[in-house]
């Protein structure tokens, strides 16, 4: 008897041990997070910004490798907060005041859980903390207060009670909504950016966060008549009306140091149904990471090339080109190939990568991407587009610009033969030129550059995807 009961003990004591341990179940005032599939330790810790080392003493695990899904883990260093937690990606148009009304949760709890200490870290892209039934609120539908408007009459004209507007708003008193604020009535309406007029339905930012050297792409969906103009790290946006809003692309500078950035929106709807809001300006940190280039080996060039008395004008003449913005969108869909099809895939130095010449500083960028070639391959427009520059230049050889609306542009350097003139309307897959090896070269290839908004950026990406 006594060795059946010392067997069925040591049963129980190795089935307890082997459980998955259960953060929160012995520690009911601690905040916590339920393991989803697809988690990782690691990705839990960035999430809620400790140190893994932390969080596996907290949770006295020992191997991070045997995390189960559904599992309560304690999130250290949140003293003062009880419950489940949940994170959440902070959109495009959102501040702590917009988010605390989004999400229903009071302005301290959003800066205790988060850390607050500075509105820079509400970026677009960065990861807020919430709690867990905030990630199942519906805010209600936003609504602006004008000008020399009160809380009362914003609250008659929108069918509500100015008591219900300062509840939904955490307001302290009628006397509290600033002109121009953004406010949540009662109900549960469509998401949106919370610290934007209603007539914006959505911001989409792509990629996010921004990188050096990439097309920036930044798309409002709104009603129809939406003045939009705006900057994104100093750099003028132009908007251009869609069928379901309007969009802007940008070039961010392959140079750009990584960091924040601000992006900043501002707009007056002319007409519809909102057209009496008043004007707007939003601005919110984006971030801009590296584009991990490379560095190439040193190169090594003719010195008269290098010479600023030379590269000086004739940089101002290239930048210069690309400046103007036309409001015709003459392509459509992907760039086809500047290259016959043998050599689409055959590029002998990428966009982008950091360059030295004759044993100097590693202070440029490769501005394009080299297609493999010889003199006299066939060269073609990618896209509808006209032709603004056609002539010799020192570095860049025999060149050609091709302008196809909305502040994009190609450029085809080295060319041993132009075959467009300036002012020529160009199809896609027209012949415009043959390789060569005329300028700055170590031998025959053609280098291809794509503007946006005056900016070179990554050409393979507008022969992969579709711009806007």
């Amino acid at each position: 008897m006594r060795k059946s009961f010392l067997a069925c003990l040591a049963l129980i004591l190795l089935a307890a041990a082997v459980v998955p341990v259960k953060a929160q179940e012995n520690q009911p005032a601690q905040p916590y997070y339920v393991v989803q599939e697809r988690d990782s330790l690691w990705d839990i810790a960035v999430r809620f910004g400790v140190g893994i080392e932390e969080l596996q003493k907290a949770n006295g695990i020992s191997d991070p490798a045997q995390l189960s899904i559904g599992v309560e883990l304690v999130i250290p260093g949140l003293d003062g907060y009880q419950g489940r937690l949940d994170t959440t990606i902070i959109p495009f148009g959102e501040t702590l005041r917009s988010l605390s009304r989004r999400y229903l949760v009071p302005v301290e709890t959003l800066v205790s859980l988060n850390r607050v200490a500075s509105p820079a870290q509400l970026f677009a892209g960065a990861t807020l903390i919430i709690p867990y039934e905030s990630t199942k609120s519906r805010a209600g539908p936003r609504t602006i207060l004008a000008p020399s408007q009160s809380l009362l009459e914003l609250a008659v004209m929108r069918n509500s009670n100015p008591w219900t507007l300062i509840e939904n708003n955490y307001l302290p008193g009628t006397w509290a909504a600033l002109p121009g604020e953004t406010l949540r009535l009662a109900g549960t309406g469509a998401d949106g950016p919370g610290a934007l007029p209603e007539v914006i339905t959505a911001v989409l930012l792509n990629p996010l966060p921004f990188i050096q050297g990439k097309t920036a792409l930044i798309k409002i969906s709104s009603q129809p008549g939406l003045a939009l103009s705006g900057s994104l790290a100093g750099r003028e946006l132009r908007f251009f009306e869609l069928e379901d809003g309007y969009v802007a692309l940008q070039g961010t500078h392959a140079m750009t140091e990584p960091g924040l950035y601000p992006l900043t929106l501002a707009g007056k709807l002319s007409r519809g149904e909102f057209s009496n809001e008043p004007e707007f300006v939003f601005s919110q940190p984006v971030y801009i990471r590296g584009g991990d280039y490379a560095y190439d080996p040193v190169l090594s060039v003719d010195p008269e090339t290098l010479d600023p008395s030379v590269t000086g004008p004739e940089n101002e003449i290239w930048s210069a080109l690309g400046a103007p913005v036309t409001s015709e969108k003459m392509w459509n869909g992907k760039f086809q190939s500047p290259v016959p099809e043998e050599f689409t895939r055959c590029w002998t130095s990428p966009f982008g990568n950091r360059r030295s010449y004759n044993g100097g500083a590693y202070n440029s960028f490769h501005s394009g991407l080299d297609f493999c070639g010889g003199i006299g391959t066939e060269l073609y427009a990618p896209a509808a587009g006209k032709v603004v520059f056609a002539g010799p230049l020192t570095v860049r050889g025999n060149a050609t610009v091709i302008d196809h609306g909305w502040g994009v542009y190609t450029a085809y350097d080295h060319q041993s033969e132009i075959l467009v003139k300036p002012g020529e309307v160009v199809k896609p897959g027209q012949i415009i030129g043959l390789g060569g090896a005329t300028g700055r070269v170590t031998g025959p290839h053609l280098h291809w550059e794509v503007w946006v908004g005056g900016v070179p950026v990554d050409p393979v990406d507008w022969l992969e995807q579709a711009y806007p």
